[in-house]
């Protein structure tokens, strides 16, 4: 209960305007209740960001398993792209941009929490792909990460209303083709 309040504060109201009070009177305890489980708001926010890693990496699959890399990009680009634009997603990216020049350690908790993680999943399917000669050697953790933005820049920031919001059909076109166009490149 205490991890879901104070998950609803911090994206409703943001890093800097959420505090320990609002979220133990929400939950109708002491303040030293909370402190007895996290040390402080950063303890308790990177608390939060841990459970909504864990919450969206448990449904990722085993994307390796795909027949071919582009499949196995497909898959990765679909679940990515479901996760990045839940309202929660939205919500606590809005967070990251509004915050982290004052905070820099928010990006920093994110990492921790395990928001690198689809970079590191995406770069051990083009090392696969190079170890079975599909592709080239190349700069696995600088192309994974290109493919990331490629898939998630135009769609995130259409959630964010930097332009109209995607429909399933032009999200599924767009994904089709950010995987085609980022295989295109890394095998040329």
């Amino acid at each position: 209960m205490i991890l879901d309040t104070a998950t609803v504060a911090f994206l409703a109201d943001g890093y800097a305007a959420t505090s320990i009070e609002a979220i133990a009177r929400a939950c109708g305890i002491a303040k030293r209740t909370l402190y007895a489980r996290w040390s402080g708001k950063p303890a308790l926010f990177r608390a939060v960001l841990e459970r909504l890693m864990a919450k969206w990496l448990s449904g990722a699959g085993d994307w390796s398993a795909r027949e071919s890399l582009a499949e196995a990009l497909d898959e990765a680009a679909a679940r990515i792209l479901e996760v990045a634009l839940t309202p929660e997603a939205i919500a606590l990216n809005r967070l990251l941009i509004a915050e982290s020049a004052r905070f820099p350690e928010l990006p920093f908790m994110m990492r921790q929490a395990g928001a690198s993680q689809g970079t590191v999943r995406i770069a051990a399917l083009l090392e696969k792909a190079i170890a079975s000669r599909t592709i080239q050697p190349l700069d696995t953790a600088f192309a994974a990460e290109q493919f990331l933005h490629l898939v998630l820049a135009g769609p995130q920031r259409r959630a964010l209303g930097l332009g109209p919001a995607l429909d399933a059909t032009q999200l599924a076109a767009w994904r089709k083709s950010a995987v085609k166009l980022f295989l295109y490149g890394i095998k040329n």
